[in-house]
């Protein structure tokens, strides 16, 4: 691995940063448990820095969007190394059927944040130690023992906090994503309709129909307006062009962009009154 390498082996990923630094915006699409085996790394979330060395392990929700910046070594130094499982939809629907619902937590509450540290453990350090002499021959990782290592890793952080059951089984009752907090949240992402619902934790027939109840628009309808009401929020409040507020709010076509404003608000964007 030289360079900047990244191997993904059934939801097991392998990183490895050699020779330059690198600053990596990535938009978090799954949940996802990463392992700085050596050197360090910072994940950053709205300004927020989460410092990672060598033993860290943190928790990234998915659906939101974070930077990960890790650094080259120094001369003497170790090379940063990780390991992340990756938790699909899929992958957690199985595991929750395997379930005794006896043992699920019904007064847990979705954890809060993006970027959450766990704390280190035997149970977690035996996992990713089993994992690392895989990191320099990635390529004949079984997809059978990916499978049961995550397994491993989910159990790991569901034992560390129980609230943990609400954030990653909100696919089901009583945990399942409020539709209007989850649109807030991703309404300037540039998602489909089935990513969407996907990422809500839903099939795209349960996702339309469980958003008939929250709303009279449809969601692609509801994204419009809701991106609508961001930039004339930001072009009221001044100090920003036409431009800047356009891609801001999750606009691409400038033309579209001043014919939706001018539609709703009845002036085009540039003639935007201040506060």
């Amino acid at each position: 691995m030289d360079g900047f390498s990244r191997i993904n082996c059934s939801g097991v990923v392998f990183s490895q940063v050699d020779r330059e630094d690198v600053r990596k915006p990535i938009h978090v699409r799954e949940h996802t448990l990463l392992y700085v085996r050596s050197g360090r790394a910072e994940v950053v979330f709205e300004g927020l820095r989460t410092p990672l060395e060598a033993g860290d392990c943190v928790f990234l929700r998915k659906d939101y969007r974070v930077v990960v910046e890790a650094w080259a070594p120094d001369p003497d130094g170790m090379p940063f190394r990780s390991v992340a499982l990756f938790f699909c939809r899929n992958f957690l629907m199985d595991y929750y059927r395997g379930l005794s619902r006896k043992e699920l937590p019904q007064d847990a509450t979705p954890v809060a944040g993006a970027v959450l540290k766990i704390p280190a453990s035997p149970e977690l350090e035996s996992l990713f130690l089993s994992l690392t002499p895989y990191l320099d021959s990635a390529e004949s990782f079984p997809q059978e023992m990916a499978w049961m290592k995550r397994r491993e890793g989910l159990r790991c952080i569901l034992e560390t906090d129980r609230n943990f059951y609400a954030s990653l089984f909100d696919f089901t009752q009583p945990w399942k994503t409020d539709l209007l907090s989850f649109m807030e949240e991703n309404y300037l992402c540039d998602l489909s309709l089935p990513e969407l619902a996907r990422y809500s934790g839903r099939s795209l027939s349960a996702f339309k129909r469980d958003f008939k109840k929250v709303s009279p628009l449809t969601p692609e309808k509801w994204v419009l307006q809701r991106r609508l009401v961001e930039a004339h929020r930001l072009l009221r409040a001044g100090g920003c062009r036409v431009g800047e507020a356009m891609t801001e709010s999750g606009f691409r076509d400038p033309a579209f962009f001043s014919r939706a404003y001018k539609k709703k608000y009845g002036y085009p964007p540039r003639e935007t009154p201040g506060d």
